[in-house]
C-alpha cells in the first residue's frame, strides 16, 4: 500500500495454506512473529496481516507487543460476539485494523456498524465499484475520521481516479504496469543509462574494460563498491577498484550490478518499484541456478528487466530497441516465452498469490518462499548501498 507521494504506507501479509491445516497455519504466523523474521522480511514498516480473525488465539497479547503489526478483517466477524469482544479490547489497547469492505454496502447493518466503530481503515475495491460509489463511500467513511484505503487498483485510470478522492492509501498491480505513453520521450540520463546498459551488454567487457567504462562515473563507482564491500557480502578483503571486483566476482556478475547500480539511481521512481525489479532479479536468478544450464547469470537480468517499461515510463519495444539484448533475454521481456520466460511467468504468479498446490507440489512453493525471502534481503541491502551519499 502506498500513499498519495507513492511511498511506502504499509505491507499486506497473505499466508499460504492449505484446507484443514489452520492450526500450523496460525503456529507459523505466531514463530514468525515471534522469531523476528516478519519483522525483518517487512523492514519495521507498518504490516498488516491477512490471517483469519477466528484463528487469533485468546491471549493475543503477541500483536500487542508489536505496535507496527496489525490485521485486515472481513465484514463476517462482525456477527461473532465473542470475537468482536476480543477485537474491541485489542483496539483499546492499539492494535490497528484494516475492515476489508471491498464493494460490500456498511449502511443499515447494525453489526457492521458496531465493526466500523473498533477499526482504523476500510479498504474498498476501486476496481469493483462504479466511480461514483467508490466516491461516495470514501467521502462518507472519511467524513466520520475513518482511513480508507483504495484495493484493487490495477491500471492507471482507476489509480487517477482514486488520487481525486481522499484515501490515505492505494494499493494493486498498477505500479508494476507500465503507464500507456502515445510518443516515448527519454530524458538524457536516461538515455545515458540506456547507452551503459549497451555497452555492457555489447562490447563483452573484461575486468579492465569494465572499469574503463564506468571510470567517469565517480558516484556509480563508490556505490558499486559500496555495496560489494558491505557486510552483507563478508568478503576476505575490502575490493578498491571495480577491476578488482570485476576480477574477484566475475565480469558477468559485475554487469549485472552495474544495470542494479544505475537503476537504482532512479531517485524519481517509487522505491517500491525498484525493490520489486531488485527482488525479481535475484529470484530469477536463484531459480535458474537450480535446474541444469539454468544461466543464472542471464536470468538475473531478464529479472531486472523485467520492470525496466515501468521504470523509464517507455513501451518495452522501443528500449530493446535501444539495448539491443540477446534473443533470449529480449523474447522473455516481450512475452515471447523461451526458458527466461517462464521464470518471469512463475515469479509474477507468487507475487499475485497464485501458486497453489493444485497447480504446484507443495515443495515448489517451499522454494519459492525461501528464495523470495532471500531476496527481499539481498534487495535491501543492494537498495541502502545505492543510496549511500559519497562524502565530499
Amino acid at each position: 500500500m502506498l500513499d498519495r507521494e507513492r511511498q511506502l504506507f504499509a505491507y499486506e501479509i497473505t499466508f499460504h495454506r492449505e484446507p484443514g491445516d489452520e492450526q500450523n497455519l496460525l503456529q507459523g504466523v505466531l514463530s514468525t512473529i515471534t522469531d523476528g523474521a516478519l519483522t525483518r522480511l517487512v523492514r519495521g514498516n507498518r504490516t498488516f496481516l491477512n490471517l483469519p480473525a477466528e484463528l487469533l488465539p485468546e491471549d493475543s497479547d503477541i500483536l500487542l507487543h508489536q505496535p507496527r503489526l496489525g490485521l485486515l478483517l472481513q465484514p463476517h466477524v462482525a456477527d461473532d460476539p465473542q470475537l468482536m469482544k476480543r477485537l474491541q479490547l485489542m483496539s483499546q489497547r492499539g492494535c490497528q485494523f484494516v475492515l476489508d469492505l471491498a464493494d460490500l454496502d456498511h449502511n443499515g447493518s447494525l453489526s457492521l456498524e458496531t465493526l466500523l466503530q473498533t477499526v482504523q481503515f476500510v479498504r474498498l475495491d476501486a476496481s469493483g465499484l462504479s466511480p461514483e460509489t467508490l466516491q461516495e463511500r470514501c467521502e462518507q467513511l472519511h467524513a466520520r475520521g475513518i482511513s480508507v484505503i483504495a484495493g484493487q487498483v490495477n491500471d492507471h485510470p482507476t489509480y487517477e481516479r482514486c488520487l481525486e478522492l481522499p484515501f490515505q492509501a492505494i494499493q494493486g498491480r498498477y505500479l508494476l504496469i507500465p503507464q500507456p505513453v502515445a510518443v516515448p520521450v527519454l530524458a538524457a540520463n536516461r538515455l545515458s543509462m540506456l547507452r551503459l546498459m549497451r555497452t555492457l551488454q555489447e562490447s563483452n567487457p573484461g575486468p579492465v574494460e569494465l572499469g574503463d567504462i564506468i571510470r567517469n562515473d565517480a558516484v556509480l563507482s563508490f556505490k558499486l563498491l559500496s555495496c560489494v564491500n558491505s557486510a552483507y557480502f563478508a568478503l576476505p578483503r575490502q575490493l578498491k577498484s571495480v577491476q578488482q571486483a570485476a576480477i574477484f566476482f566475475g565480469v558477468t556478475r559485475m554487469r549485472n550490478w552495474i544495470d542494479t547500480m544505475s537503476l537504482c539511481s532512479m531517485d524519481d521512481r517509487p522505491p517500491e518499484l525498484l525493490r520489486a525489479a531488485l527482488i525479481r532479479a535475484h529470484m530469477c536468478e536463484k531459480l535458474a541456478a537450480s535446474v541444469p544450464n539454468g544461466q543464472p547469470e542471464t536470468a538475473f537480468t531478464v529479472g531486472l528487466f523485467s520492470l525496466l517499461d515501468t521504470l523509464m515510463c517507455a513501451p518495452m519495444s522501443f528500449l530493446l530497441t535501444h539495448l539491443r539484448l540477446v534473443p533470449e533475454i529480449s523474447d522473455a521481456l516481450t512475452g515471447r516465452g523461451g526458458q527466461f520466460g517462464s521464470l518471469l511467468d512463475q515469479i509474477r504468479a507468487w507475487e499475485t498469490g497464485k501458486l497453489n498446490s493444485q497447480q504446484v507440489r507443495p515443495q515448489v512453493i517451499q522454494k519459492m518462499a525461501g528464495i523470495y525471502l532471500e531476496a527481499t534481503q539481498w534487495a535491501d541491502q543492494v537498495y541502502a548501498s545505492a543510496n549511500v551519499t559519497p562524502a565530499n
